[in-house]
């Protein structure tokens, strides 16, 4: 069955399957990869791997620090969890999820954490009317991914825990040092981690002060930062490849405009950081002008095009979907695009073609 968004242990199936065929190095108990397997599968890597004869290319999946990569690998080998924090839309979740599917085979053991999420949903919960029937029962408890993480020995992704409200952060405090979940209905009720249990967690730095994480909790963290790209040619690739995946799984099979994308990533990067190519300072946005939102324009832009236009990306499209990414944090945020159009794009619309025909979309900033 077509699945609308598959999950990395899908989408990589192949190299996957390749990678563990070959894989003869050290691996941690009930790791499917080796550690230097693992960092491969992630970053890539120039020799391809063999499948009943085949060729199979390793492509590389993240765009950043490699040693991050292989920093955050030994930390899931040892006795504390991965915390991975930085801006909205810094790809920490798709790491989360290539971690999980290489090391466990399944990146869909996760909480989503959210300002609802309480202490049973991270622990386990009951199953009422088997409770009120035979009473508390292994059969009647209602295991949470955290617990089946435990039993059968594979990580658990922990999706924006500070959204959590911290008495709910802190049910892990224990979990972590101890590896054990006491389960007080039951009599003599002890869960007991099996080896390759532990924590992905991730956080937004937008978020912190919301839900403060408590210095107990952290402890039982090793903390690793993912910064935005600061490099346009890196980030393009990044926006077409997604960009691609994205239109074709939605069923829409066009060719990606690479001068579109590069400009796209030029607007992003120079808001973002608040400096233009040419050293000419910037206000920067309240809102996130990250490569996740880059990608969401270009695909909402390329998709308003191919079905009311039935053409390729036009650069109106994306100027007006660009709108509501700006504006999203504040109104006032569309002053500073405005600015940004009449002094540097009209600056190099004089002399390159399509930040001329940039230029020209103005009209619809207002």
């Amino acid at each position: 069955m077509e699945m609308l968004k598959p999950p990395a242990e899908t989408l990589y199936e192949v190299e996957l399957r390749a990678l563990r065929e070959e894989d003869q190095g050290k691996r941690p108990p009930n790791w499917l990869l080796s550690p230097a397997y693992v960092r491969d599968f992630i970053i890539g890597r120039d020799k391809p791997a063999l499948l009943n004869g085949e060729e199979i290319t390793i492509t590389r999946k993240f765009y950043g620090n490699d040693v991050l990569i292989e920093r955050a690998v030994v930390t899931l080998a040892g006795n504390r969890g991965l915390m991975l924090v930085g801006e909205p839309g810094t790809a920490k979740t798709m790491l989360s999820e290539l971690l999980t599917a290489a090391i466990s085979g399944t990146s869909l053991n996760t909480i989503q954490g959210t300002a609802g999420t309480t202490e049973d949903m991270i622990k386990y919960s009951w199953n009422y009317a088997m409770l009120l029937d035979k009473g508390p029962s292994e059969a009647a408890l209602v295991p949470s991914p955290l617990y089946n993480g435990m039993k059968k020995g594979i990580l658990t992704r922990f999706e924006e825990i500070t959204r959590c409200p911290a008495e709910a952060q802190d049910s892990l405090i224990s979990i972590l040092s101890d590896k054990v979940m006491s389960i007080p209905e039951l009599d003599g009720g002890v869960l007991f981690a099996q080896p390759g249990f532990n924590v992905i967690a991730t956080a937004n730095i937008r978020d912190k002060g919301v839900n403060e994480m408590s210095g107990a909790l952290k402890r039982r963290f090793n903390f690793e930062t993912i910064k935005p790209i600061h490099n346009v040619k890196m980030e393009a690739k990044i926006i077409e490849s997604q960009a691609r995946s994205l239109l074709l799984h939605s069923g829409i099979d066009i060719d990606i405009n690479p001068d579109v994308v590069e400009l796209l990533a030029t607007t992003f990067m120079e808001l973002r950081t608040g400096m233009t190519r040419e050293g000419y300072k910037l206000d920067t946005p309240q809102a996130s002008m990250s490569t996740a939102e880059a990608v969401s324009v270009y695909v909402q832009s390329a998709m308003t095009s191919y079905y009311y236009e039935d053409k390729a990306i036009g650069l109106d499209r994306l100027v007006q979907n660009m709108l509501g990414t700006i504006a999203k944090e504040n109104d006032k945020d569309l002053s500073i695009l405005k600015t940004y159009f009449s002094k540097v794009v009209k600056e190099r619309s004089r002399e390159e073609g399509m930040w001329k025909d940039y230029y020209e979309e103005r009209k619809w900033i207002g």
